[in-house]
């Protein structure tokens, strides 16, 4: 472990998006902390030698706690960390479903806080480093067949503007990750068409270059779809709702 090495912790790292984000770090030369609850598929990732394996549960705040003091007595510092752990069940999501909405939100979002709240006092004494969460489009405004992930991700991308202002006074940079439809064991569950589906690679290529050579708050991608979303947010909630029901009908 060199101590020129920059230094990155990566949740949800054993499937889909965090796990091909952390390869690609590790790759790039980074040393890479690498949590998930599937500890036999992080040791597998572990005999990378620039990757660690940290098995753990996001929703148990102790247990986020404990792991990241772990993490950093061994790794003396991080510079970055990538809260990336979710969980999505769409046929669950075709009507509302309490136990599955409250699921969903202590991964997606309580599980997030739990993570933020673990390295917040080190890098506020620190006076440096970055924290990125990754969101989702569906966050953006309200989906069909979305009651539980679609406001799971809008609550996390309310939770980065509001930490933002508190953590830049102490120069640390928040910023949040949406991608669009990334070919995921997540996603294979989609029984609808995914425009502009990307690989999991390019999702890790778009999550290296955003987050070490651009200062943008949002890394969003791929743009096509993305670009088209951010224009239906502006739009007034008649004309918005009226367009994705025609689209949903058919």
């Amino acid at each position: 472990m060199s101590e020129n090495q920059k230094k990155v912790w990566i949740t949800g790292g054993s499937s889909g998006i965090g796990k091909s984000t952390a390869e690609k770090f590790a790759k790039e030369g980074w040393l890479v902390a690498v949590s998930a609850r599937r500890q036999e598929i992080l040791e597998d990732m572990a005999k990378n030698p620039n990757i660690s394996s940290y098995p753990l549960d996001v929703v148990n705040e102790d247990n986020c706690k404990n792991t990241f003091l772990k993490i950093i007595s061994e790794f003396k510092e991080i510079d970055l960390c990538i809260f990336c752990s979710g969980t999505y069940d769409p046929k669950k999501e075709k009507e509302i479903n309490i136990k599955q909405n409250k699921f969903v939100m202590d991964v997606n979002y309580f599980g997030v806080l739990n993570c933020v709240k673990a390295v917040e006092k080190y890098f506020k004494e620190r006076k440096g480093g970055h924290i990125s969460i990754v969101s989702s489009i569906a966050g953006y405004r309200g989906l069909p067949n979305s009651s539980g992930y679609g406001p799971s991700k809008a609550a996390l991308n309310n939770f980065a503007e509001s930490i933002y202002f508190d953590f830049k006074k102490h120069n640390v940079r928040v910023s949040i990750i949406s991608p669009g439809f990334i070919k995921t064991p997540l996603t294979d569950k989609n029984d609808f068409p995914m425009p502009f589906l990307r690989s999991v690679d390019f999702a890790a290529e778009k999550i290296y270059t955003g987050l070490t050579r651009s200062n943008s708050f949002e890394i969003h991608f791929p743009k096509q779809l993305t670009l088209l979303l951010k224009f239906l947010r502006l739009l007034p909630y008649k004309i918005y709702l009226f367009l994705i029901y025609k689209l949903y009908k058919r």
